[in-house]
């Protein structure tokens, strides 16, 4: 009794050896070593758990694995910070390298910590967000983190499941090198900060070692350079806070799975009124989409998706009414509105991307068609075209086709024409759809007999006959009459039409048909 008394009363015993080194431990994983915080501030980068406290909601983190690797010397949570929070009041899933460990390299435990965090996504159908800043893999770990079942492909194959059930959005602070520059790949959205992120499979040096080709970093697997070439990168960011600012806003539009629908928000009247002086009447006369999408949209909801690259058409996510859409337009500022190999892949994946997270779609066809020549066709054209409208005829959500000035040939169809089963196609007053141009049909079909019109104003006057025959016969009244398109809107109404169509097809059914699944034309 006085044994018991004394241990009840006494003092308390000083913490034992291991949870001294426990806490220690975990201390170390929480700042940066003044080495690691030098480097930071020398490149304007912010430290992960930064990066992470600003994507998050606050007090939300909680972390896996933060003492993975504690045993060896200066491998805090072995360079990568995983874990659970809520953004916005959703839950999700984070993967942050910590590019102050090793220069956030990979060892075995890493691998081991994201392979377990996309089990979880997979699991639990949670979205993740990878903060990406990595020099990629330890050579000298590398049987260990490489070949087998729980090896780093293994990343990349749950990465590849986890496709089309949750978001997958990554911010790119730093280098994303060699193996590990397929985390970005397989992600919905790369957001690269311009003046530190990079992505490439072989270094510069690497390069000039197997190839003999010198090149800098910035053209090897720069920000800019897979913003606006390579189409790899979605967006540029001008430093680590502008990006994650990008990614939340970018899953302010998506739904937490495949399950739900998108948010809605409170409506607001669009920017402007779409007056019929915005679209030209001439065909071939320029104009910016984006002043049609100021008008149509609820104002300041347009989130442009790689606006840098293949800008001739424009992809993005905004609101009409409140009500998330997807939006593909043509514009015919940048290289006429024609379709090239990059645009027809830009549409192809931000179909695919919308159809799988129920977001509506709208077509703003402005469209000559795609591209000929033999540069074109030498890079896939109609690989490209065809892989485009594959996505178009798949797609299953509701979908509203609007020809705002011309569709001509295949452009029609791969802007969702009647062919393709939109929920509606209509079209302004002003509207034509056909084959091709008056001018390069008149051209195509009477070319000898205008060439064997000797006076030249005979000439013209039969061109001008041509002219306003071919004209009459895809007059867009005839169209509608024939009901190839299901109504014509005034400008002002265009917008209220819309989204009156797409509320009618809220209850269509999206069973696809009955297959294993499509081969797609890559």
């Amino acid at each position: 009794m006085q044994q018991d008394q004394e241990r009840v009363v006494g003092t308390v015993p000083s913490p034992v050896p291991h949870a001294v080194a426990a806490a220690a431990a975990r201390e170390a994983t929480l700042r940066p070593s003044e080495k690691g915080a030098a480097k930071l501030a020398s490149q304007s980068k912010l430290y992960v758990r930064d990066r992470i406290s600003l994507l998050v909601d606050d007090g939300t983190f909680v972390e896996d694995g933060q003492l993975a690797n504690n045993l060896a010397d200066d491998l805090p949570a072995d360079g990568v910070v995983t874990g659970r929070a809520l953004v916005e009041g959703r839950p999700v899933l984070v993967v942050a390298n910590d590019p102050t460990v090793k220069a956030g390299s990979w060892g075995a435990r890493t691998v081991e910590k994201i392979v377990r965090i996309t089990e979880v996504a997979l699991r639990d159908e949670l979205p993740i967000f990878w903060l990406i800043d990595s020099a990629g893999a330890r050579i000298t770990d590398q049987i260990e983190l490489f070949p087998g079942r729980r090896g780093a492909g293994r990343i990349f194959a749950n990465q590849v499941a986890l496709s089309g059930k949750v978001a997958q959005i990554c911010c790119l602070f730093g280098p994303s090198a060699a193996g590990g520059a397929y985390i970005p790949s397989f992600c919905d959205i790369v957001i690269m900060v311009e003046s530190n992120a990079s992505m490439y499979l072989g270094s510069p040096r690497m390069a000039e070692m197997v190839v003999g080709e010198k090149v800098s970093l910035a053209e090897m697997g720069g920000a800019r350079m897979h913003a606006s070439v390579s189409g790899c990168g979605d967006l540029l960011a001008a430093d680590d806070e502008e990006a994650v600012e990008l990614a939340r806003a970018y899953f302010s539009y998506l739904p937490s799975t495949w399950r739900e629908q998108p948010p809605s928000y409170d409506a607001r009247p669009p920017a402007r009124k779409f007056t019929a002086d915005l679209v030209p009447e001439q065909d071939s006369a320029g104009y910016d989409m984006h002043v049609v999408l100021d008008a149509l949209l609820d104002a300041e909801t347009f989130f442009e998706v790689k606006p840098l690259f293949a800008a001739e058409l424009i992809v993005g996510f905004g609101c009409m009414e409140g009500q998330v859409v997807g939006i593909l337009a043509n514009n015919p500022a940048v290289k006429g509105g024609v379709l090239f190999v990059d645009s027809a892949d830009k549409a192809a994946r931000f179909i695919w991307l919308c159809d799988a997270f129920n977001v509506p779609l709208v077509y703003l066809a402005d469209v000559p068609g795609f591209m000929i020549g033999s540069e074109v066709e030498r890079q896939g054209i109609i690989r490209a075209g065809a892989k485009m409208i594959t996505a178009v005829a798949d797609a299953t959500v509701p979908t509203v086709s609007v020809i705002v000035r011309k569709a001509y040939g295949a452009g029609l169809y791969a802007m969702c024409g009647p062919g393709f089963s939109p929920d509606a196609c209509i079209a302004l007053p002003t509207a034509k759809i056909a084959v091709m141009g008056p001018e390069a049909a008149i051209n195509a079909v009477y070319y000898n007999r205008i060439a064997q019109i000797a006076d030249p104003a005979e000439r013209e006057s039969y061109v001008a006959r041509l002219r306003e025959d071919y004209e009459r016969d895809i007059d867009i009244l005839r169209l509608a009459s024939d009901l190839v398109i299901d109504a014509i809107v005034e400008p002002a109404a265009l917008r209220a039409e819309i989204v009156a169509r797409l509320a009618a097809a809220q209850t269509k059914d999206r069973r696809g048909p009955d297959k294993r699944r499509g081969v797609p034309p890559m």
